[in-house]
């Protein structure tokens, strides 16, 4: 027998599900992220669908677990492959910018809600991103370019091209009854 927090009236195996459930997104996450089709020359990189995994919690359990397991996310990928500058370069580049992915968790039970806010999770870390490349990183723009444009263009040709492929694959119909099925199965 589950028990029942009677504040929330969830129950205790609920909330495990939800933990088991976000500790694969960020295993998948990880492992993924080291697939990397394409890679930047000064960080970031295309990956076999990193983002993706994160995004899936925010949408199948709320803003909420989203966020926050795109936070953890962020740390971990911090602690695997760390670049710093200051306290507030690593905020924007790491637990700030993952932890937008999990924005996706807005568009639940919406028709295309995935897809929906998987693109707004993504716009959320290209945001944090580009804030990033613009006060931390304005020095590599080159001369005479606008750091704001020099930093979008950047960011945007690895985070536009990851997130036009996994919208590619994620609205093929097997793929998508397949998400609906391990969506059930979370929940």
């Amino acid at each position: 027998m589950s028990q029942t927090n009677s504040v929330t009236g969830r129950s205790a195996s609920s909330a495990v599900k939800k933990l088991v459930f976000s500790a694969m997104g960020i295993a998948l996450a990880m492992v993924t992220s080291y697939i990397k089709v394409w890679e930047m020359p000064m960080g970031g990189s295309v990956t076999l669908l990193s983002m993706l995994f994160i995004c899936l919690i925010g949408y199948w359990f709320g803003a909420g677990y989203g966020i926050l397991t795109g936070v953890g996310y962020g740390f971990l990928q911090f602690i695997a492959d760390p670049y710093m500058m200051s306290i507030p370069q690593v905020l924007f580049d790491y637990p700030l910018a993952f932890g937008a992915l999990g924005l996706s968790g807005f568009f639940s039970g919406r028709k295309y809600g995935l897809q929906i806010g998987y693109v707004v999770g993504v716009l959320g870390r290209f945001l944090c991103s580009t804030l990033s490349g613009v006060f931390f990183f304005a020095a590599y723009a080159p001369e005479g370019m606008n750091p704001w444009v020099y930093s979008s263009l950047y960011q945007g040709s690895y985070l536009g091209a990851e997130g036009i492929i996994t919208l590619a694959i994620i609205s093929i119909p097997p793929v998508a009854k397949a998400l609906d099925t391990v969506k059930r199965q979370a929940m």
